[in-house]
């Protein structure tokens, strides 16, 4: 796959012959892909200046030209002006252009006459819509990248007019940020969309009505080095989210590692926004149990329903089957009576335990489907897709609930109703039940003191 970036003033009489170049490519190639980018001439030069400054190329008139390496995954390619790719395209494809200058010249006219108009057209709309800003931390992880397409349709936002995305990662740098806000700018939605890209906090969470956690700061000086890190960006996580973003923000906290614990982080250090407004997820866990169960019982990991994740998602958690149902086996609903009790009582969580893990040895990288799938679920959720009968499991402040100690984020079930959280009373918390979630508080309660809890 071919995949050139063309760059230019919107009056270049060159860059409009480059244009034409390139349509004419596309449409004889059919691995040949072209990125445009026509900018107004009041703004070509500081364009230029940042994009050459960024990319260490030099680089002085327009167009500018340069190749993606999307299958190396590497650093765009300088081809130059519009002479280089004129050579590029005659040594390779052998192809050439033959417009003359007067051409040249009204293509470029009519270019300009309509970047202005759309330019002026799109400072209009977004002067008269209030878009719905979502940021997304961790935005170069694979999670992100899947969830994107996704989150940008109809049914996950049905109300919002427009979606101002902001992609934020700490560890990436502009090149990576730029190519993927150019991969997301591809997807056309149906809503108008505007792309923001981040690699640091002088901007983080503005106007935030939804944020989406994902990063698991990657570390390889140990386990209490990451703990500390994590920590650390948590904190400023809150402080940033409690001045700047909207009070009715909705905050979700996914990943691997320390998810309890990160969103416990957010809520102590947001205290002007309600803690109802932060949840972990442990959807994900759901989906895990259930495949498990499913495969156990010789059906389908849809038709099973109602599993519960208790504690902390991250470390010592509880999968509950109370409520649990098996659809489809041998032509019967099948409830917790009929599970395998044995099966349960020995090998059951350890197996939901190694699931992740074993994907993650197969396949190389994240469970990041799965993780979508979960974040996607509550998602809809608080925006109303699911009837309350729906349970979810999700790690929620659990002040007041179970006789478990103050400011502690646990996995719990909880319904959802008119944007709004509950969690579920018709459930059973036995005197078992009740003990594992003291241990799951105390093992929280040790690593929210920088203290790691001591392996099983």
């Amino acid at each position: 796959m071919a995949k050139f970036v063309l760059a230019g003033k919107a009056d270049c009489p060159y860059y409009a012959k480059a244009e034409l170049l390139a349509d004419v490519l596309q449409r004889s190639l059919p691995n040949f892909r072209v990125h445009k980018i026509s900018i107004l001439p009041a703004e070509w030069k500081e364009w230029l200046e940042s994009t050459c400054e960024r990319n260490g190329w030099k680089h002085n008139n327009s167009p500018l030209v340069w190749r993606e390496l999307v299958e190396q995954g590497g650093k765009g390619m300088l081809l130059g002006g519009f002479s280089d790719f004129l050579d590029h395209c005659q040594e390779y494809y052998g192809i050439t252009s033959d417009m003359s200058t007067d051409v040249m010249q009204r293509i470029a006219a009519e270019n300009l006459e309509t970047q202005s108009s759309l330019t002026a057209e799109e400072r209009h709309c977004i002067g008269l819509i209030q878009p719905l800003h979502v940021w997304i931390t961790g935005a170069l992880s694979l999670t992100c990248q899947i969830l994107i397409p996704c989150l940008l349709s109809a049914e996950v936002f049905p109300k919002a007019a427009a979606v101002a995305l902001h992609l934020l990662d700490l560890e990436g740098d502009e090149e990576e940020m730029q190519r993927l806000k150019m991969d997301v700018e591809d997807l056309a939605p149906s809503v108008p969309l505007q792309v923001i890209v981040h690699t640091d906090l002088d901007q983080a969470f503005h106007e935030a009505s939804i944020i989406l956690l994902l990063d698991d700061f990657r570390n390889d000086a140990g386990n209490e080095t990451k703990l500390r890190v994590t920590t650390e960006h948590y904190r400023e996580y809150g402080h940033l989210i409690d001045g700047r973003a909207n009070k009715q923000v909705k905050v979700i906290v996914s990943g691997d590692s320390f998810v309890n614990l990160r969103c416990s982080l957010l809520v102590e250090n947001a205290p002007s926004i309600s803690s109802h407004q932060f949840v972990a997820i442990a959807t994900q866990l759901e989906n895990e149990a259930r495949a498990v169960l499913a495969k156990k019982m010789r059906v389908r990991p849809s038709d099973v329903t109602d599993v519960i994740v208790w504690g902390n998602i991250s470390g010592s958690f509880i999968i509950d089957l109370q409520r649990a149902k098996v659809f489809n086996y041998r032509g019967a609903i099948r409830g917790p009576a009929s599970f395998p009790q044995k099966w349960l009582e020995t090998e059951f969580q350890q197996q939901v335990r190694l699931q992740r893990a074993v994907v993650v040895s197969k396949t190389g990288h994240a469970a990041a489907i799965s993780a979508t799938n979960g974040i996607l679920r509550v998602m809809k959720a608080w925006h109303g897709a699911y009837g309350q009968d729906e349970v979810f499991s999700v790690g929620v402040l659990c002040t007041g609930l179970f006789n478990l100690p103050d400011g502690i984020i646990l996995s719990v079930p909880v319904t959802f109703m008119d944007g709004k959280w509950s969690v579920l009373q018709d459930v059973t918390v036995d005197k078992k039940l009740q003990e594992e979630l003291k241990r799951c508080a105390k093992e929280l309660q040790q690593v929210c003191h920088n203290k790691a809890p001591k392996t099983k």
